[in-house]
């Protein structure tokens, strides 16, 4: 009911004249009823009507003039809203002014009053008590004003919302919390037990008179105190439990959350920064997902939970490389978005072999890419899941008969951390072992199953891997010094009931092999790579450094892949109700 007599008073020409003239009669009636309850009009003699006739002069005067000034009002503060726009900056921090500067023109127009009718009333009867009529009316005032303020208070708290989009602060000191505390106080008690103290002293009024005035005035005190602390605590309480509401959604991650700004107080405030918490949380998981698809939800992760040094350490990790047989010849006679859509199938297949064995996708090179498994994320042993990742980019790349691939794979100690200046980072891995995985993917190129990987690696695999591997050959990898042992995959028979044999490799659909060898390129199988055994990350700024990165010990009875102090996956609660139900919810009941 109060909300649609706001809307009604917001929209009407006449609405804010009506509120601002019913609050100041509501107070003069209050007056004029405890002096009647006193006996103070049967005193004026038989001269009474004359006498309420002068009296009434200045208050039909104050009248007239506070409507003709409400209804300037109305066009100065809400034309904005007439004209169905969005009000300026100037318009929205003149509107958030309209309480206080109401109030005042309500004192100025009372105050004259004040003084006209006690002179009369002194000059023209008998009552000898110009003291107690002075200090009836001047309560009465300072108790009309104080509704005043509280009721336009109100009214424009609706157009809070869009004043908040066109002002950042919406915040002014006079519907602070504090000032509204202080105003219902008055309304409820100050301004009823000054009038009754005003009463109760007046030796001129009889004793019956002075008591059934003063039950009056504590019966209006009363309700009107009753009504006032009802609506500053809902105007209070209710917003509280929105925000309570929202930060629990958030809390939870759901950032779509959006309070709506409905106070020029602290609470007001406080609604504009739960707003831009939450935008904020939006903007960081959008960086945090484009960050990670930039260099790896864990080196993203490691950035961000970081400080700001230059950081790596020393470790044994896995690294496996991945290169495109004859991607010049394939580059020239295709059209570039063909050729970079079957790119991107297979560097889909390279990522989710990887990351769904906890490896990282370091690097990519064009028609390469770099994964490297125990780093930054320790695994108790990350040579199992690299030839695991390695066998199954093999087989699907195969199936899917679109590309020709050599995959190495290497282990060995690598420096694996930030390098670079303090204004760009880069995680990196340095070591042979990325080198090594370079060249065994040249050769790969011309090897029947297209893996090899490096004793290394087998020796370091767990038993039911190694299984499935064989020694292929010795071969001299280029720039090493002694011939490395070459292993490959052994072909493994259909499991029966299972239609679907192992796909073989250099089939029909497949490239068939050069007979150059050439080494890991970006779109180019002559130019080199890895040959300064450095493989960038993608860069940071200096807000994205972080710590040294410790290697983790193994904990006895964990399982094979993610090392013992790692993060792991938290099971999520239960999906929260809808936000902005919630919201909406609060909102309305606040009403």
């Amino acid at each position: 009911m109060i909300a649609k007599l706001v809307v009604w008073a917001l929209k009407a020409r006449w609405g804010l004249s009506a509120v601002v003239i019913t609050a100041n009669l509501s107070g003069l009636a209050v007056i004029v009823t405890g002096l009647w309850l006193s006996g103070f009009f049967g005193g004026l003699g038989a001269d009474w009507m004359r006498t309420m006739l002068l009296v009434a002069i200045y208050p039909a005067i104050g009248l007239v003039a506070g409507v003709g000034l409400a209804m300037r009002d109305r066009n100065r503060y809400f034309g904005w809203l007439d004209q169905t726009r969005r009000p300026t900056p100037e318009e929205a921090r003149r509107l958030l002014r309209l309480p206080i500067a109401i109030t005042a023109r309500a004192l100025a127009l009372w105050i004259p009053g004040v003084i006209v009718v006690t002179a009369t009333f002194t000059h023209l009867t008998e009552i000898d008590s110009p003291g107690v009529t002075a200090a009836l009316f001047t309560l009465g005032a300072l108790q009309s004003a104080a509704v005043t303020f509280l009721i336009v208070d109100r009214l424009i708290r609706p157009t809070i919302p869009v004043v908040s989009a066109v002002l950042s602060d919406t915040m002014h000191w006079s519907s602070s919390v504090l000032m509204r505390v202080i105003v219902t106080w008055a309304v409820a008690g100050a301004m009823p037990l000054a009038m009754l103290i005003a009463v109760l002293a007046d030796p001129a009024t009889p004793a019956s008179d002075r008591i059934r005035t003063a039950i009056y005035l504590s019966a209006v005190g009363i309700g009107v105190g009753a009504l006032a602390t009802a609506i500053l605590a809902r105007a209070v309480a209710s917003p509280m439990r929105t925000l309570r509401l929202a930060l629990d959604l958030i809390s939870r991650g759901e950032t779509h959350v959006r309070v709506p700004v409905g106070s020029s107080s602290e609470i007001g405030r406080l609604e504009h920064s739960v707003n831009e918490l939450a935008a904020n949380l939006r903007e960081r998981e959008r960086m945090r997902a484009v960050f990670g698809r930039h260099v790896g939800a864990q080196v993203a992760e490691r950035a961000l939970t970081g400080g700001m040094d230059l950081t790596g350490d020393v470790r044994v990790v896995s690294a496996l490389f991945v290169d495109v047989t004859g991607s010049v010849a394939l580059s020239t006679g295709l059209p570039p978005q063909e050729f970079v859509a079957k790119l991107n199938r297979l560097l889909s297949i390279v990522v989710a072999a990887t990351e769904e064995n906890d490896g990282l996708v370091n690097k990519f090179e064009g028609d390469a890419a770099l994964c490297i498994f125990g780093a930054p994320i320790a695994l108790r042993d990350n040579a199992t899941p690299a030839l695991r990742a390695a066998r199954r980019i093999r087989d699907e790349v195969t199936a899917s008969g679109e590309l020709d691939i050599g995959i190495g794979v290497a282990h060995g100690q690598v420096f694996a951390g930030d390098v670079g200046t303090d204004t760009r980072l880069e995680f990196t891995v340095i070591g042979d072992a990325v080198n090594e995985a370079a060249r065994l993917t040249t050769e790969a190129k011309e090897a029947p199953r297209r893996i090899l990987v490096s004793g290394a690696v087998i020796e370091a695999a767990a038993p039911h891997e190694r299984e499935r591997w064989r020694l292929y050959d010795n071969i001299l990898l280029r720039g090493m010094q002694e011939p490395t042992a070459c292993w490959t995959d052994i072909e493994q028979p259909a499991i029966s009931g299972d239609d679907t044999p192992e796909p073989a490799v250099g089939g029909a659909g497949n490239l068939a092999p050069t007979g150059a060898t050439s080494e890991p390129t970006l779109l180019s199988d002559d130019s080199g790579v890895c040959d300064d055994t450095t493989t960038q990350g993608t860069s940071r700024n200096d807000d994205d450094r972080v710590p040294a990165n410790t290697t983790q010990e193994p904990t006895p009875g964990s399982d094979d892949r993610r090392a013992p102090g790692t993060s792991e996956a938290v099971a999520d609660d239960p999906a929260p109700i809808s936000a902005m139900t919630e919201i909406r919810s609060a909102t309305t009941e606040g009403e």
